[in-house]
């Protein structure tokens, strides 16, 4: 699964250490090569966490052997990442490349944009897997390809990934203690809300069941979902697609309603109090309480959200709503694909061969074992073609087993959809649980708002707008869930929006949405 807030909020992250892990290479000298002559990178990657220096063995290490090339690696821990960043860009010695999109923003890279290399013309030239990726799946190159036409950064695709994302999970032991069904419609929802609230599901004699309680960060988007809203990736910056065009959501009459439904189900005490002010250990502490006290709680799986307490909930199918329809929360072009995932410096020199040698990431083989582990580590090839996920040592999750000996998230990826039928994953295996959910409720997707590109001009505009009004927004919808209130200063809180440039804001990414559109044809 997607090591991210979700994870951030179990506590696997984020271990302490030092800024530099990991280079292990002979010092290339300024014409690109080490003393033996051999084209010699240094690469800056950055890791959630040190879980060791495995990731680079195996499939990595033979590529570079295969590739006639050395490739000495600084590695950082991305709690340190935030500080060391700046000194990095702007202390004169740029590595060769920056490897994981976890290490520059589409911001960043257009801020320091003399800094890198336009890379069409190795593409072209040299990287024959990559373009035929291109040709199968256009969305590739529609999503690195720059306003100015060139290409900065090489993409990825992540295989066996879900179309669905987070989605909200139901005490299931509550419900057949109390001789419930399962809720179909949104208003069946609060019924079984109610009786949560009421009837001492969890028979310890005390009124401390939270009926819709912690989860990830989404706790509105959730919770109205059924009047037809999605949670995006943050990165699609609450567009979605409505009507087949693009709008920002919050200012949609679905949200005015679905805020609506959701003050009056706070007021009925439906909804944990402290939703909007308790942090992350806090919401964490109440749904992995020894004592379940949490019935509705949104995330990747239930063992993700509720630990220990994962086998007493059950996926919530999504509810019908006042339309008549059910939704799912679905954005497939931020989660699974995305940009940034390696960029090259103007420092690099041979930067032909390092190309050919990133080329060899864009297979199916090597995108199983950057994503799981390395054959005969984290995977292992059958005879008859298929790979298998291999089960991780007693006491380890298999996410964590994967991060260990892979890339995982991060890095040039590339594998056929097809392919995805010859991967066998263990049952225990968390991406197994999310695709065999996946296969129930991901007919209820809607299309999302695309993984679009800006020039530096619209990054610089859009990212100062977005800050103020996305905290805006945050603030206004939290006040309109405790206090009620939406109908009456709706129509302030639209014209507060406008002010702040909601329209410009609204406007560009129209205008990106439709290059996007444009260079897929």
């Amino acid at each position: 699964m997607k090591l991210s807030k979700r994870v951030l909020a179990s506590g696997l992250l984020l271990a302490a250490g030092v800024g530099v892990l990991a280079g292990c290479s002979s010092k290339a000298d300024d014409s690109g090569t080490d003393k033996s002559g051999t084209p010699s990178y240094r690469i800056a990657t950055v890791r959630w966490s040190d879980w060791g220096n495995d990731f680079l063995k195996g499939f990595v290490a033979k590529s570079e052997k295969q590739a006639g090339i050395k490739v000495k690696w600084d590695t950082y821990l991305n709690a340190d990442w935030g500080d060391k960043k700046s000194v990095v860009m702007s202390g004169g010695d740029l590595p060769d490349a920056f490897w994981g999109d976890i290490c520059l923003s589409d911001a960043e890279i257009a801020k320091n944009q003399d800094s890198f290399i336009p890379l069409e013309k190795y593409i072209e030239k040299d990287m024959p897997n990559l373009q035929r990726a291109f040709e199968k799946d256009p969305k590739l190159k529609a999503m690195v390809t720059s306003p100015d036409g060139h290409i900065y950064s090489l993409p990825k695709k992540s295989p066996m990934r879900p179309t669905i994302t987070n989605q909200l999970f139901i005490n299931k032991t509550w419900l057949d203690k109390l001789n419930l069904e399962m809720p179909t419609t949104y208003t069946e929802f609060i019924n079984v809300l109610t009786a949560f609230k009421n009837n001492d599901p969890n028979g310890n004699g005390k009124a401390d069941e939270i009926p819709y309680g912690a989860g990830n960060d989404d706790a509105i988007l959730n919770f109205i979902q059924p009047f037809g809203i999605t949670s995006p990736n943050p990165a699609a910056q609450n567009m979605v697609m409505q009507n087949n065009k693009p709008v920002y959501q919050p200012t949609t009459t679905n949200y005015k309603k679905g805020i609506a439904w959701m003050a009056d189900a706070y007021k009925k005490g439906l909804i944990d109090p402290q939703i909007f002010t308790e942090d992350a250990s806090q919401g964490q502490a109440k749904v992995q309480a020894k004592t379940p006290i949490v019935g509705v709680a949104a995330g990747w799986t239930a063992d993700a959200i509720f630990g220990a307490n994962a086998k007493q909930y059950v996926a919530l199918p999504p509810l019908k709503g006042p339309d008549g329809k059910r939704y799912v929360n679905s954005d497939p072009d931020h989660w699974n694909y995305s940009r940034n995932e390696l960029m090259v410096t103007t420092h690099a020199k041979n930067v032909d061969k390092l190309m050919k040698w990133a080329d060899k990431y864009y297979t199916n083989d090597a995108t199983i074992q950057t994503y799981y582990g390395s054959f005969g580590v984290g995977t292992k090839k059958l005879d008859n073609g298929d790979v298998e996920v291999l089960t991780p040592p007693e006491g380890q999750s298999s996410d964590i087993f994967a991060w260990t000996n892979s890339f995982r998230d991060f890095g040039p990826k590339y594998s056929d959809p097809s392919f995805d039928a010859k991967v066998k994953l263990p049952a225990s295996n968390g991406d197994y649980e999310k695709l065999q959910l996946d296969k129930q409720y991901k007919q209820y997707a809607r299309p999302a708002f695309p993984n679009v590109t800006f020039s530096p001009e619209e990054l610089q505009t859009t990212s100062q707008q977005y800050t103020d009004i996305s905290t805006f927004v945050t603030t206004q919808s939290s006040q309109w869930v405790t206090k009620g209130g939406v109908d009456a200063g709706w129509d302030s809180y639209i014209s507060k929006l406008n002010q702040m440039g909601l329209k410009d804001f609204v406007k560009i990414q129209k205008k990106a949405y439709d290059r996007y559109e444009k260079s897929l044809d």
